[in-house]
């Protein structure tokens, strides 16, 4: 059988990791828009850091929005045009965007079978998923084994956020049931984890170092706890320095685990704001 990935732009893949040669050639992705102001942003990277920064920046409304069931539509038709036999499809968590319930609901009139993956994570921890699921279909493994290794992945999977500002999260309603624990000054940092699909706060600080060593200290704790090896992703937005020092520490921790360092995802970094770091860690 020949099994066919589809992820969106949540899963943070790097510059060039999609293209031919790359760690995720072969992932189809479908680009979930930022809208700032009346203008909608697609894709990622070079097309919409340098406006998403500047919009944040300047205050200005950004929201964001799921890709539409079409869009997955004409993905997985021309998939079944090009001769797969099926489609895992792997999302950003449903508990923070519909766009796994648009998938589905493509995924019900697609031409060939399509297992739709809700991850309950985001960034390279969605990323890794849907490289396994890329890895078990390469190596012979069927469109159950395929969606089975996406899903284990995930579920495998942690994400840990450092956010240096809470106006974003707050505009975007994404704190609304942690506001009253989260309190009402701006110049709170708050450490946050994605847990059951859902992005829950750990902590809260009034120091940038503090913060960034503590979510230093959540990494290496839960790579600690791992029998296994790692593969670390540290997601960045508008201070890449800071993210490559991060990388740097880590990597003399994790020892033979891979770290690696990309973007933050423009959906995630929509409402997390500037100066966010966010850390994966995922199975070896």
């Amino acid at each position: 059988m020949r099994i066919a990935v589809v992820t969106d732009s949540a899963a943070g893949f790097a510059p060039g990791w999609c293209e031919a040669g790359g760690p995720a050639e072969g992932v189809h992705v479908v680009a979930m828009p930022v809208l700032v102001g009346d203008e909608i942003l697609t894709g990622e990277h070079d097309d919409v850091t340098a406006p998403l920064m500047l919009a944040l920046a300047a205050g200005s409304h950004v929201r964001t929005s799921r890709p539409s069931p079409g869009q997955f539509e004409r993905v997985y038709g021309q998939l079944a045009e090009e001769g797969y036999d099926g489609i895992v499809s792997v999302h950003l968590s449903g508990l923070l965007s519909g766009t796994v319930e648009a998938a589905r609901l493509a995924a019900s009139r697609a031409a060939i079978p399509v297992e739709v993956i809700d991850t309950r994570t985001a960034g390279m921890a969605q990323g890794r998923a849907a490289l396994a699921a890329l890895a078990t279909a390469a190596s012979g493994g069927d469109l159950q084994a395929s969606a089975a290794a996406a899903a284990i992945a995930a579920r495998s999977s942690s994400l840990y956020f450092y956010v240096p500002s809470l106006e974003q999260l707050r505009r975007g309603g994404r704190i609304t049931a942690a506001a009253a624990w989260l309190g009402t000054l701006l110049s709170v940092r708050v450490i946050l984890r994605v847990q059951g699909g859902r992005l829950v706060p750990l902590e809260r600080m009034r120091s940038a170092a503090r913060g960034m060593q503590r979510l230093q200290e959540l990494v290496e704790a839960d790579v600690a706890d791992r029998t296994s090896g790692v593969h670390l992703t540290v997601h960045h937005f508008g201070n890449e320095d800071e993210a490559e020092a991060l990388a740097d520490r880590l990597q003399i921790m994790a020892g033979s685990g891979r770290v690696s360092t990309a973007p933050c995802p423009s959906v995630l970094a929509a409402h997390a704001g500037l100066g966010v770091v966010a850390v994966t860690v995922s199975p070896g």
